[in-house]
């Protein structure tokens, strides 16, 4: 498994600032072309890539995050910047898009969608065998994704005000026209045909900008679980790498034994992930057992339950109990931005207090 995660460049004063570009080349960086492990630009210029090495153990994959996060930080250094995990900006921005044909290509024909487009999220590849077992795991996955996205919830505030949901991310990702949830594919012929076919309407760029929650990655032998925001702690972002590794196994478990996908339905899956994003683990959920609501914490728990065996096959149970112990005792980065907030009422205090979580 490896973990992308995307971060803010602020200035002092905690505001975005537009120096990927120079901050990449002070650091040595040339950018996509060198892969796992290195920093990248992303869609802004206030915003820089990190990606581990693909790891098996958990605490590797732990201590990678770490030096992915410092590694954009001494990028930023020399730029007068600092890397921020912060999955919207609290503070008033214009974004500035990386000067690249594609993407000023995107920005010219999606408009506001992509000049809005400066949010930060947290990509997890879980390996599998073939095209086979990967669309098996997208065709199981998806009930759970939402359970994700609530505890990653890490962008309240969005152009210097309380949006009232936990992840206003979601709801700015969600304006992409290929974002969200899918059918059942069935077989690799299907979902290719899938991809084909909404390349073929131009109304997207390429293949790369098909943004389902879960899809085939493009570059790698890899599931991508996409419905995270960037995580606030980096203890976060090792949660969340070893829930979607165990949901992988778990669905790639299920198929290989004949078990059937459960049943699809994408309005309820929207609406799931709707709710996620609304109220992250501070309220109800709705339950992928019960399509019902139900508390946060019970939620959380059955997704647990249902990768358990996988987590315990990877030796990762502990540190997941360990990790959600913690998660729940801060209640996740939307509850401590807004603590933060009840406290100072400054906002960039707030962008000062991620800036020590992030590097934490």
């Amino acid at each position: 498994m490896g973990v992308e995660e995307e971060f803010l460049l602020v200035g002092e004063d905690g505001s975005p600032v537009a120096k990927a570009a120079e901050a990449l080349e002070a650091s040595g960086n040339v950018g996509r072309e060198t892969g796992t492990g290195a920093l990248e630009p992303e869609f802004m210029e206030e915003q820089l890539e990190t990606a581990t090495h693909p790891r098996s153990d958990l605490a590797g994959l732990a201590q990678e995050i770490r030096d992915g996060r410092a590694r954009a930080q001494v990028a930023a250094d020399r730029v007068g910047a600092r890397a921020v995990a912060l999955a919207t900006s609290p503070i008033r921005f214009t974004g500035t898009t990386v000067s690249r044909l594609r993407y000023l290509q995107a920005r010219e024909f999606f408009g506001i969608t992509a000049r809005e487009q400066l949010t930060s999220g947290c990509h997890v590849h879980v390996a599998v065998a073939d095209d086979d077992e990967g669309v098996a795991v997208l065709d199981r996955v998806g009930p759970w994704l939402s359970v994700l996205t609530a505890l990653s919830t890490n962008s309240p505030f969005w152009q210097g005000e309380d949006t009232s949901y936990a992840s206003f991310r979601s709801q700015v990702w969600a304006r992409w026209p290929t974002s969200g949830p899918t059918r059942p594919f069935g077989t690799p012929a299907e979902y290719h045909a899938a991809v084909d076919a909404l390349v073929e309407t131009g109304t997207i760029l390429d293949q790369n900008m098909v943004y389902f929650d879960a899809r085939l990655s493009p570059r790698y032998p890899t599931v991508e679980i996409r419905v995270a925001d960037v995580c606030l702690d980096p203890d976060t972002a090792t949660l969340l790498a070893a829930l979607a590794r165990g949901l992988v196994e778990t669905s790639a478990r299920a198929a290989a034994e004949g078990a059937p996908p459960p049943p699809s339905h994408p309005e309820l899956l929207r609406t799931a992930a709707w709710r996620a994003g609304r109220s992250g683990l501070a309220g109800e959920l709705v339950s992928p057992l019960t399509w019902r609501p139900a508390g946060a914490h019970d939620v959380v728990g059955q997704l647990v339950a249902h990768v358990r065996d996988a987590l315990v096959d990877a030796g990762d149970l502990e540190a997941v109990t360990d990790l959600l112990g913690r998660l729940w005792s801060t209640g996740g980065g939307a509850a401590q931005q807004r603590a933060w907030f009840a406290e100072s009422g400054d906002l960039h205090r707030v962008v000062e207090r991620a800036v020590e979580v992030t590097h934490s």
